[in-house]
């Protein structure tokens, strides 16, 4: 018998050379085993010995590769041994994986199928929280026990998704650290360092609680998606039997007081009606109370309701830097990762107005950013939320932020990221061919700057003409750096 050492439960990389040298070796699988780690192998166990020089490589189905990686994936004690039998039987078998009626077939099948099904409960039931990281900065942690080891198999989901934010999820077994950058692999963690509650629970709870639909309702169905392995990790389960309990009475008051729908014309005569009172009315509920600092006007920002923008999204997105800032960066709105992580510019097009920012050497920490409009608009589509292009009555109700923030602030130079922030500074529609790149008079103290928005540059499907308009976008950063020489990055 011989053994083969693999570092992890799910060491789909180190299963595949030793998979080839076995079979380079013609070891079959019944004289092949595998241990994991610290494992102590078998009493008559001896070590894989190197293939020879010139041994030829396995040929397989191009399937086959993903396949086994998500059989190694599964808890069952043998699917090393087993996966290695599925390719010695391909060498002699070509098109075994076409034969839906075989035993091994069918067995991988469900294996497969199983570990899909564990990477999916792993992206849905996973629930971060916000911990300090000891520099003042956001890490997020969370805590999940997977049924398999599918922790290295899902981690590249939560890079792309959350990609601007810090953070660490924790398995028994195994666990994943993202620093924005890179993902790193870690040894398994103990319940005890669980991540407590954060101040993001009570509005995550109010949220769920909100969008629970009685009429709807089908325990067993429910339960059949969200196992109940995962409740004592999910903040929300805690909602789950008073709202059902409550949800027959729920249904028949939904019923007794369901809406007659108003006319189309109605509705749009009274949207404008509500656009043209919001200013008016945003001023009044401030009164005599009206902010007077930056992080004042963040704390009221976040009830605000001046357009129906709030609902949908998860939270009002205010600016973020120091409020003496000499400049202002405008954008249009919050996308999907800066509506989850509460910061502007964090997502894809933030890193390209990073890049723009350290090539022409500005310090971001001395400028202030901001978008013109606040909540995050968006269409669904499926499980992912779609950018929508905020239209002009959004951009005017939320003119009142944006104008308070350029009260506060006093910038010597705003700086518009696009035609919608152009819009919201100006009061007026621009084109970005007639206004980019020269320094606009908005007052005696304040010049405005536009230009192109990161997410353009994003879009553009030509490389060549993505690097003349990265180029062109650079050269305006320039531009603001030899207007602000103060914002320039210390050595």
């Amino acid at each position: 018998m011989f053994v083969a050492r693999l570092a992890f439960a799910a060491d789909f990389d180190g299963w595949r050379p030793a998979a080839r040298t076995a079979l380079a070796l013609s070891i079959p699988p019944e004289a092949l085993s595998f241990v994991v780690g610290d494992e102590a192998p078998g009493l008559f166990a001896e070590p894989l010995p190197e293939a020879p020089q010139d041994a030829p490589q396995p040929t397989v189905p191009k399937a086959f590769p993903e396949l086994a990686r998500k059989l190694l994936c599964h808890a069952d004690s043998d699917r090393f041994v087993f996966a290695y039998r599925l390719l010695w039987r391909l060498q002699t078998e070509r098109k075994l994986l076409e034969i839906a009626s075989d035993p091994d077939v069918l067995r991988a099948t469900a294996m497969e199928k199983a570990v899909r099904r564990d990477s999916h409960k792993m992206k849905a039931f996973v629930r971060f929280r916000e911990v300090e990281d000891g520099e003042g900065g956001k890490h997020y942690v969370a805590w999940f026990e997977p049924f398999r080891h599918v922790v290295e198999l899902t981690a590249p989901f939560f890079a792309r998704r959350f990609a601007g934010m810090v953070w660490t999820i924790m398995t028994p077994e195994r666990s994943v650290h993202w620093d924005g950058a890179e993902l790193v692999f870690l040894p398994g963690a103990t319940k005890d360092m669980r991540p407590k509650d954060d101040d993001m629970e009570a509005l995550w709870l109010t949220y769920y609680a909100s969008t629970f639909n009685p009429a709807r309702l089908k325990v067993k169905a429910m339960q059949a998606e969200m196992p109940k392995k995962y409740w004592a990790n999910m903040p929300e389960t805690a909602l789950i039997k008073p709202l059902v309990a409550g949800a027959e009475a729920a249904a028949r008051r939904m019923i007794a007081t369901a809406p007659t729908l108003p006319s189309f014309s109605h509705e749009r005569r009274m949207e404008r009606e509500q656009m043209a009172k919001t200013s008016t009315a945003l001023d009044h509920a401030a009164g005599d109370a009206r902010p007077d600092s930056i992080r004042a006007a963040r704390a009221v920002a976040r009830s605000c309701k001046a357009c129906p923008l709030w609902e949908p999204a998860t939270q009002t997105v205010f600016g973020q830097g120091p409020d003496n800032a000499p400049v202002i960066f405008v954008g249009e709105q919050p996308g999907d990762q800066e509506d989850i992580a509460d910061e502007p510019f964090v997502g894809p097009a933030g890193k390209v107005f990073d890049q723009a920012l350290a090539a022409a050497g500005i310090d971001r920490r001395q400028a202030y950013v901001t978008n013109a409009v606040k909540h995050f608009k968006f269409v669904p589509r499926g499980k992912r939320r779609i950018h929508a292009k905020p239209d002009a009555g959004e951009v005017k109700a939320c003119r009142w932020w944006l104008d308070l923030e350029r009260e506060l602030i006093k910038p010597k130079l705003i700086v518009a990221l696009g035609a919608t922030a152009a819009q919201a500074v100006l009061g007026r529609s621009v084109t970005i061919r007639d206004t980019r790149s020269r320094l606009i008079d908005l007052d005696e103290a304040t010049k405005l700057l536009v230009t192109i928005h990161p997410s353009y540059i994003l879009r553009l499907p030509d490389e060549a003409v993505r690097a003349r308009e990265s180029k062109a976008f650079d050269a305006d950063m320039a531009m603001v750096l030899d207007f602000l020489p103060e914002l320039k990055l210390a050595a």
